[in-house]
């Protein structure tokens, strides 16, 4: 509620660029509608966790500044609307929320193909994608390429359909640090943490290789100690929100820790696929709570309470938030053990 800050339950409309709200009375909608939030210009956060109380909440800051705080029944619940929303937001042409949601549905890489394999194939000298000298606003930037020709080699090496499935696997890239924005077009919008507005098909914006990549040791390499990482005993799991290391943004996930050999993995909870989608081994590791008035160093957003953070052996900092003060010390007692 706008004036008394109770929560109510409200049946909700999603249109092509407006949610629609109404009153419950018997289990029945009542007309016409108590309010209706106009989505053009919005911003929307998802997972919002000003509510120490309430994890599943989506945030929604319209152009006028108005927030409405909305709270799901369940963290599928919660991710569909946001997605659903999120496509009306910027959806420039009816069937947009529909066209995102079957692509986000259906799109997976084969089973044959990796991310890694993608990326040696980028840098082939003979048919990946050369990096040149670029100009934007006056400045130059080298060994870069642009959105547009990104897509493009995607298409053309079939690891990708269309241009909609290559700006999806293209962002996916950057999710996982084998490419990064660079000049202030692509910066801002990876700032703004809004895939619709990335620029990935762009001719204007412009990406680069990340530092970070090296030539990946074999397949049955990889298999092997990945099998490795996952064979421990499971301790503890449980969902809890982390910090993204690139974005800085806080998305759900599905934590397994497990010993012997003792490792801290992390999965997406909206996959249905068992593979993690990062993790990391406690051997050297430190532990910690962080503090709970005000935001903590090291912590982006307006996210305070709860919070605990892991520093690897290799001095990587993980920040994590738990849903309560005890869920918190149960995870970090349980983390110390394994150190």
């Amino acid at each position: 509620g706008h004036i008394v800050h109770n929560w109510k339950a409200r049946w909700f409309i999603l249109r092509q660029n407006t949610l629609l709200y109404y009153k419950l009375e018997g289990g029945r909608k009542v007309t016409p509608p108590k309010g209706r939030i106009l989505l053009d210009g919005c911003t929307i956060t998802c997972p919002c966790l000003e509510y120490e109380n309430r994890p599943l909440l989506i945030k929604l800051k319209t152009r006028t500044s108005t927030e409405y705080f909305l709270e799901a029944c369940s963290r599928e619940e919660r991710d569909a609307w946001a997605f659903e929303i999120t496509g009306a937001i910027h959806a420039g042409q009816p069937g947009k929320v529909q066209q995102l949601h079957i692509l986000k549905n259906s799109f997976k890489l084969p089973p044959h193909i990796s991310l890694h394999r993608i990326v040696d194939k980028m840098h082939d000298s003979s048919s990946g994608i050369r990096p040149s000298p670029n100009m934007e606003q006056g400045s130059t930037y080298k060994k870069t390429f642009i959105g547009s020709s990104l897509v493009d080699w995607l298409i053309s090496n079939n690891f990708s359909a269309n241009r909609l499935e290559a700006v999806t696997l293209a962002s996916m890239l950057m999710e996982e640090n084998f490419l990064k924005p660079v000049g202030v077009r692509s910066m801002g919008a990876i700032r703004s943490g809004d895939l619709a507005e990335q620029f990935l098909d762009d001719s204007t914006a412009l990406y680069t290789f990340a530092e970070s990549y090296k030539k990946k040791i074999s397949s049955k390499e990889e298999i092997s100690l990945s099998t490795v990482e996952l064979s421990g005993t499971v301790v503890k799991q449980g969902y809890l929100a982390k910090q993204g290391h690139k974005r800085k943004n806080w998305k759900v996930r599905r934590f397994v820790l497990r010993k012997d050999p003792a490792f801290l993995h992390y999965y997406d909870p909206s996959k249905e696929e068992n593979r993690p989608a990062g993790g990391f081994s406690l051997r050297g590791s430190l532990v910690s709570a962080l503090e709970d008035n005000g935001v903590p160093t090291g912590v982006k957003g307006n996210v305070q309470g709860n919070l605990f953070k892991v520093i690897t052996k290799e001095d990587t900092h993980y920040y994590i938030q738990a849903s309560s003060k005890a869920e918190r010390a149960e995870w970090i007692e349980a983390i110390k053990k394994l150190t």
